[in-house]
């Protein structure tokens, strides 16, 4: 898989001669065999058993599931070795995935099996009262059902014709004829739904070419000698219903022959803890606020970190006080990622190629162009901030059945625009600023919260925090920040004092909320917006 850095992201697939993303198993399968390839609680799969599961699924859906290459196939599951064997299975049947967070309402299952006409979907035991109370609405016509212990305690008989358990389909499968996939690279692999904070959650179609070049672009930021293909240990616990760890923690780590151990639930953070106890650990990908509990966690620095490598952080923006946290508890540099799942997801990166540049994520990934532009479009000039527009062979086919969506989002000549605000230098680095909604303008100012937040997170009693704009009379917009404390003898006003030693006066919080905790997404995003939503309400209620 290792390919020279100068060798563009089109020569690269030419010289794998992958023409799907099934394919990337099968060359696993044939450079690393019996070694491990995914493991989750007491159960592992090789890379080997991997690729027989898969086939017997594939075989089991393109069978008796009646499904046919280019149908929709929902996966509504947790971390489970169960959802390797899906995906690889459906990516070989020639199905396209919708990825499906297992914790969304019925109204947010409803509008995505729906709009995506998915047919069947794969869902854990406890989530089928879900979907049997909206499924009337989509057009899905098969459950597949699986159970956290389906391994251990295998059940292979359903009470519904509509149903059959995930075990039995394997079962089934592997006395059927052997499929072979029928997609080409421009054919669609993914259906991945946006988190719908800007409108409805629109499906980004993204192609086999979409991932697989993202997974090569990936895998050039490492450095020869960094990591030994094949040998390597890698907790994921980050949902693989999330685009970051779908290329990066499945795809990409199955094409180079990474071990991934999958946490189920990074919230149960004493069973993470024995899994990182349990594992000699190499490798993690993770998110800010992951990084901030497992500190948190009384047996933190009982893990053993001498073999980590280094840490990745995506899926949402890390804070740098957090990063220097970790390096100096761990011994592990934590390098900064940034991606949107309409490019697959990755677009920047903090390499060992690179120079570490404070309050910069890094450089474009090889065959990536970025811009910033003002208002009226005109590109503003480095150094100066503006929406960050993206080019490159990662970048997303559309929105699934909005061309209008689709139009607004990417311009003719292939840019998207990301609605992110960045900053990029001379020597081309990025610094994310805010997304374009969040900036507050306080008496005429820009005020970017990432920025705000940045400075309070310097203070050591600050656990976690999130900055917002609110209605004021004389400002226009003022600032509230939301808190939550390692400290609990720390007040507002100490935390005033703080920012107004950091900020510039008119960056100063106005008003400070603490809380035991924030709210964040399932993947473990601070949600700014409800904040935000919240404390404007309330500001025009007063």
């Amino acid at each position: 898989m290792s390919t020279p850095v100068h060798s563009t992201v089109g020569d690269q697939l030419a010289q794998l001669g992958h023409t799907n993303l099934s394919d990337v198993l099968a060359k696993a399968c044939q450079d690393y065999g019996d070694k491990p390839a995914f493991s989750c609680g007491a159960d592992t799969l090789s890379f080997n058993e991997l690729e027989k599961r898969a086939d017997a699924f594939a075989r089991y859906v393109r069978g008796p599931a009646g499904l046919e290459p280019g149908d929709r196939l929902a996966i509504q599951l947790p971390n489970l070795l169960q959802y390797t064997i899906t995906i690889f299975g459906a990516l070989k049947a020639g199905l396209v995935i919708v990825n499906t967070n297992p914790q969304y309402t019925p109204y947010e299952t409803r509008h995505q099996f729906a709009d995506s006409g998915a047919k069947a979907v794969v869902v854990l035991d406890k989530l089928v009262p879900l979907v049997r109370k909206i499924q009337g609405e989509t057009g899905i016509e098969l459950l597949i059902v699986t159970s956290l212990d389906d391994f251990a305690n295998p059940e292979y008989s359903c009470a519904e014709d509509d149903e059959v358990r995930f075990m039995q389909a394997l079962r089934e499968g592997e006395k059927l004829p052997a499929v072979k996939p029928e997609r080409d690279l421009d054919d669609l692999a993914l259906l991945q739904y946006t988190g719908g904070t800007t409108g409805v959650s629109k499906g980004a179609m993204l192609s086999h070419r979409n991932i697989l070049s993202n997974v090569l672009q990936a895998t050039n930021i490492i450095r020869p000698g960094d990591v030994e293909y094949g040998n390597e240990v890698r907790v994921s616990p980050l949902p693989l219903y999330h685009i970051f760890a779908f290329t990066a923690n499945c795809i990409a780590s199955v094409a180079t022959g990474f071990h991934s151990v999958l946490i189920t639930n990074p919230r149960d953070l004493d069973s993470m803890m024995a899994d990182l106890k349990r594992h000699r650990i190499t490798l993690l990908t993770g998110i800010n606020s992951l990084f901030v509990s497992l500190m948190a966690h009384p047996e933190f620095d009982n893990i053993d970190f001498s073999h980590l490598k280094w840490v990745n952080s995506g899926g949402a923006p890390l804070n740098t006080e957090i990063a220097k946290r970790w390096q100096a508890r761990t011994g592990s540099v934590v390098r900064e990622g940034y991606g949107l799942t309409e490019t697959s997801p990755v677009v920047v990166a903090s390499t060992a190629f690179t120079p570490y540049k404070e309050g910069f994520i890094g450089r474009a990934v090889i065959d990536t162009e970025m811009r910033t532009v003002d208002d009226a479009g005109n590109e503003t000039p480095r150094g100066e901030p503006g929406e960050l527009l993206i080019r490159g062979p990662q970048v997303m086919q559309g929105y699934w059945q909005r061309p209008e969506a689709t139009a607004e989002s990417i311009t003719d000549d292939g840019w998207l625009k990301t609605g992110d605000v960045g900053v990029i230098d001379e020597e081309g680095f990025l610094k994310l600023v805010d997304r374009k909604k969040d900036m507050i303008l306080v008496s005429g100012f820009n005020v970017y919260p990432n920025e705000v937040e940045d400075a309070v997170m310097v203070h050591p009693g600050i656990r976690e925090c999130v900055a917002v704009g609110i209605p004021d009379e004389k400002k226009g917009e003022a600032i509230k920040l939301f808190v939550s404390l390692n400290d609990p003898a720390l007040d507002k006003d100490a935390i005033i004092a703080h920012c107004r030693e950091h900020l510039t006066g008119y960056k100063v919080p106005s008003t400070v909320e603490i809380r035991d905790d924030l709210p964040k997404s399932t993947v473990g995003k601070l949600l700014r917006r409800v904040l935000r939503d919240e404390a404007r309400a309330a500001a025009g209620a007063a």
